[in-house]
């Protein structure tokens, strides 16, 4: 059963290889979907996925790489919109 989260991360999570880490970390769980800068300073991420790949993804969006200063994670389950599905995981600009 495949669901789909939204995530926004909150902290010192811009410039600092959090968009490509995730990414990475995401393909290797088998996670779909997206990730990209929000003028805010916040990262959003839309990933569908097996619930437990999901929550891996999650747990590591707690701390994201090295460099990144996670201070919160806003975390939402959905339903794909319109039946939109993806089929790999990519940064968006």
């Amino acid at each position: 059963m495949k669901e789909q989260t939204r995530l926004i991360i909150h902290g010192k999570v811009q410039g600092v290889f959090f968009r490509d880490a995730t990414r990475k970390k995401a393909r290797d769980l088998n996670v779909h979907g997206w990730v990209r800068n929000n003028p805010d300073g916040t990262v959003e991420i839309l990933c569908q996925g097996n619930p437990e790949n999901i929550q891996n993804l999650i747990d590591w969006c707690y701390k994201g790489p090295s460099s990144a200063e996670v201070s919160r994670v806003d975390v939402q389950k959905q339903f794909p919109e319109n039946e939109e599905l993806f089929d790999s995981f990519e940064i968006r600009y």
